[in-house]
């Protein structure tokens, strides 16, 4: 007989959180998107959790910074992410999580050089890396979701 194993899951319907403790937002300092939020802002009572959504390199505008260059895509993603945070009241040492989605995982050292320049090296985020065949357009060449928390003061 094979072992039977309980995993208890926690369900949270979208109803039960009020409108103080649940917000999706579309934050002025990045494109708003069509279809989805940019963010979700959860109260957690002495921090505020951020569940941003997947970036790419859009600038403000809505129009792709660095077409065929990976580097300035992958910098362009992290400014993206700052301003987020930035405008929601925290800084880069509040990341928490970092998801990668990149269509070359060869290239991961140019993510950690840029990514280093916006993070506490000392103290990184957890992150997780994923290869992709394609992304929502052919010219984007990475998206990184992540997410934050901030302290209240």
């Amino acid at each position: 007989m094979k072992p039977f194993f309980f995993l208890p899951i926690l369900v949270i319907s979208y109803s039960s959180f009020s409108q103080e403790t649940f917000k999706l937002v579309n934050p002025s300092s990045v494109a708003t998107p069509r279809g989805y939020s940019q963010v979700a802002k959860v109260d957690l009572g002495n921090a505020t959790m951020l569940l941003i959504s997947g970036q790419v390199p859009l600038d403000k505008q809505g129009n792709l910074v660095g077409k065929d260059d990976f580097a300035r895509q992958t910098e362009q993603t992290f400014q993206n992410i700052k301003n987020i945070i930035e405008e929601s009241g925290g800084n880069m040492s509040h990341l928490a999580k970092l998801s990668y989605f990149i269509r070359d995982v060869s290239k991961i050292q140019i993510v950690r050089n840029i990514r280093d320049k916006f993070i506490n090296v000392q103290n990184p985020p957890a992150s997780t890396l994923v290869e992709v065949s394609h992304l929502y357009r052919e010219d984007v060449l990475i998206e990184i979701e992540a997410t934050a928390i901030i302290p209240k003061k």
